[in-house]
């Protein structure tokens, strides 16, 4: 059997058999596959993958994939609904959610914006985490980028950060952005109260919705027009959509958490596949937050 089993959570190939596992629960969820089945889809002993999976999101591969059915997610949207009322300090704010990280979001002002980056420094490192492969970058304002890499590889990093920020001075140095990702992705183990800032660059609308999704909490699940709704802006779903596809900070600013009214997940910036394993890991971390 693949002794990778015994590496850490935080490691490429263990988010790829997760995600792989994920997907394959999620398409053949009707004809309800055994652990046996679904390990076999992944090259690994029933024992083993019973393992790794729990390691990994606590819980059993079949209380998991409950958090992603379409059931689940209706009823969560009806849940949600009243904690977008954006008059109401909730969401990573919230004092009392140990898994919430305290985020604060800065716009660039709009002659910044139109710069391009001309003077501006930006740090950046590739990091594991438990959702894959990911590009922090930093500026001495803030973050101002999350990208998961999978679908790009490592090499295509700085262009992605160039396309953004054209006349920036752009560094490689992997040391400077150690410290966000351990305050991302183990904020216990990190044990600071500072928050995590983020300085982005968007339009006008897009920093809106942007600010808005900062408002839903760990676990919980929006719509395109629930959001739109709370915005004060109805009939602007389709145009909260295209903003979230724009997010240039993934998993700190939750696009991930917004899905469609019918309960189906709805694009993602970052691949379908990832959004459910998303979805799924806050929602496992959240019902499980109780019990501890």
């Amino acid at each position: 059997m693949n002794s990778s089993i015994e590496t850490s959570t935080y490691n490429s190939e263990t988010y790829e058999r997760i995600a792989k596992a994920i997907a394959f629960m999620r398409q053949n969820y009707l004809y309800q596959p055994d652990l046996a089945t679904v390990a076999q889809q992944v090259h690994l002993s029933e024992y083993h993958f019973q393992r790794l999976f729990t390691r990994w999101a606590g819980i059993s591969p079949k209380r998991f994939l409950q958090y992603l059915t379409v059931e689940y997610a209706k009823s969560k949207i009806a849940e949600t609904a009243s904690l977008l009322d954006l008059t109401v300090d909730v969401g990573l704010s919230s004092p009392g959610r140990l898994h919430d990280l305290f985020v604060k979001l800065e716009a660039m002002s709009p002659g910044e914006f139109k710069a391009g980056g001309i003077g501006l420094q930006i740090w950046y490192g590739i990091h594991q985490t438990p959702f894959g492969e990911c590009l922090i970058a930093r500026t001495p304002r803030g973050i101002c980028n999350l990208h998961f890499l999978d679908k790009v590889g490592k090499d295509a990093a700085e262009h992605i950060l160039r396309l953004e920020w054209a006349n920036a001075e752009i560094i490689q140095d992997r040391q400077t952005t150690q410290d966000i990702r351990d305050r991302i992705f183990d904020p216990i183990a990190a044990n600071s109260s500072k928050p995590l800032v983020l300085c982005v660059k968007g339009t006008n609308f897009q920093i809106q919705v942007w600010r808005a999704l900062l408002r839903v909490p760990f676990g919980e699940i929006a719509t395109y027009q629930g959001l739109a709704k709370a915005m004060d802006r109805p009939t602007a779903a389709r145009a909260v959509g295209n903003a979230l596809g724009s997010n240039p900070v993934g998993y700190l600013i939750p696009c991930h958490r917004v899905i469609r009214e019918s309960g189906e997940l709805g694009g993602f910036r970052w691949g379908w596949e990832r959004k459910s394993v998303l979805l799924g890991w806050e929602a496992s971390r959240n019902q499980n937050k109780g019990k501890n």
